[in-house]
């Protein structure tokens, strides 16, 4: 079948109002804010964001409402080539509104966010041929029977899956974590999901055969990954750091990236860490170049 996108996203989308203090105040304190911006966040709208300003074609086909931030994510996604037609446009549909309070001189973040609307993948959309039109699916956990039904369609294809997993329970979940063929976790996830006590034990639980690579990022301590050639560390790239807010969220969608485009595990594992590194020293997500600038940071860094 011919391939429309590089990468296709069903997940989570937000608005995300980020506010610039000095540092992140104490209690009954008052604090002057230095900038603001709104920009899309979300696990899976800020990935295709990346994968997109890398030069990827991507598509976006969680639910949306018609609501002012939905229409606010919606012209983001299209304005930086995200394609929205596959874009499942539900009544109660509405994205998560987040507050993030970013702390320049500590480098803290601090979210709050609210969400009363239905987000996440469709349980029966999009059609089965709009996600086999894709190299890659990419997947989080919001609303997990839509998520595993799209799964099962990419396995089907024989499609690769990216995830972005921040919490998970229950047989869905499980079923759904068994067909992620390169899942790609937190380090504090990895550890609380596995109950392990160390990053390789955690990752050795959670690899099968069945996979890809099982990894888990770690910040500025770099990226842990295991496959089939056994364990690697992938370490960060030194930066002046301005901003890590989705600094996680743009580690996936490279990764995504270079995957559809053919490249090897350790590879995607290195252009990764590459984009992340330079989304840090830019607020938002305004710090992801061209892939081609990344291989050149890439050859400038040795």
């Amino acid at each position: 079948m011919d391939k429309r996108w590089d990468v296709l996203g069903l997940g989570c989308a937000a608005v995300d109002d980020a506010l610039y203090v000095v540092r992140y105040p104490a209690g009954d304190t008052k604090i002057r804010v230095r900038r603001r911006q709104r920009r899309v966040g979300g696990l899976t709208a800020a990935a295709l964001l990346t994968a997109a300003r890398m030069g990827g074609s991507c598509a976006y086909a969680g639910k949306l409402g018609r609501d002012e931030l939905s229409l606010f994510i919606e012209d983001e996604l299209q304005r930086t080539g995200v394609d929205v037609s596959p874009v499942v446009r539900v009544k109660e549909g509405s994205p998560i509104h987040a507050i993030v309070v970013l702390g320049d001189e500590d480098h803290t973040r601090t979210i709050f966010a609210y969400s009363d609307g239905s987000l996440g993948a469709h349980e029966t959309l999009p059609a089965a041929e709009v996600i086999e039109a894709a190299r890659v699916l990419f997947v989080d956990t919001y609303n997990v029977q839509g998520q595993l039904r799209a799964a099962r369609v990419a396995r089907a294809a024989g499609i690769p899956i990216v995830a972005d997993f921040e919490r998970g329970e229950g047989p869905l979940f499980e079923e759904l974590l068994a067909l992620v063929d390169h899942l790609i976790l937190s380090q504090e996830f990895a550890l609380r999901w596995s109950g392990c006590d160390t990053t390789q034990e955690a990752l050795q639980r959670l690899w099968t055969s069945k996979r890809s690579v099982v990894a888990a990022t770690a910040g500025e301590q770099g990226c842990w990954l295991l496959d089939a050639d056994g364990l690697h560390h992938q370490p960060a790239f030194p930066v002046d750091v301005v901003d890590t807010n989705g600094c996680g969220d743009v580690f996936h969608g490279a990764w995504a990236l270079a995957l559809a485009q053919g490249n090897p595990v350790r590879e995607c594992a290195h252009i990764a860490s590459a984009a992340a590194a330079l989304k840090a020293t830019q607020p938002g997500l305004t710090g992801v170049p061209p892939l081609p600038e990344i291989h050149d940071f890439i050859a400038r860094a040795g």
